[in-house]
């Protein structure tokens, strides 16, 4: 992974941060916001590091061979991202379910590939999706399904204003793309969780 502190990175967004502070009307040298162009640089690197991280890196070999063919759940994996139409955050929890085909994957690389993608400027459907791709791709699994619920800051503190709006989206690829009755047993297996 690309170090995220790079000082020629950070001082560069932070020239451009400065700019929008003085944009926005206000003074960038006054005391609280001094050091509040640096900041912001470090935390949007951070906030987006899925763009200089590596799947495989990130799965290191944590794939094992397993002889069941049962559904394996990871419920309420939780998230935070940045919506790429306005910049703000979304955040909430993704459950992944998958059907091993031969293998299965170490659960925390199942968290960490959600960050992944959510570490990025993003939309929920789009991540949605690429979760459940990685995942089918990089297990061969019979079949997954990924199911996101989030909240857009973009919806609650701009535009409409709604405070209780969540999205739920959900993809799935292999067989649970054709078969209802493997779908509901894994809400099934979320509600009962």
């Amino acid at each position: 992974m690309e170090n995220i502190n790079n000082q020629a990175t950070v001082e560069a967004l932070a020239s451009h941060i400065k700019a929008i502070i003085e944009l926005l009307g206000e003074d960038p040298a006054r005391e609280g916001l001094i050091k509040t162009p640096v900041r912001a640089a470090k935390a949007l690197l951070y906030v987006t590091r899925g763009y200089r991280q590596d799947a495989d890196h990130i799965i290191n070999n944590a794939i094992f061979t397993h002889e069941g063919s049962r559904m394996v759940v990871v419920k309420d994996i939780e998230f935070y991202s940045m919506c790429e139409h306005h910049i703000l955050p979304f955040f909430g929890k993704v459950s992944i379910g998958y059907i091993p085909q031969g293998k299965t994957i170490g659960l925390s690389k199942l968290a960490r590939l959600v960050d992944f993608y959510a570490r990025r400027l993003q939309v929920q459907e789009r991540m949605t999706a690429q979760i459940c791709r990685l995942v089918m791709a990089k297990l061969g699994a019979k079949g997954v399904i990924v199911v996101c619920n989030g909240e857009h800051l973009c919806m609650k503190m701009r535009g409409v204003e709604k405070q209780c709006s969540t999205t739920t989206t959900v993809e799935c690829g292999g067989v649970f793309e054709n078969d209802p009755a493997l779908r509901k047993e894994f809400f099934d297996t979320l509600a009962a969780l």
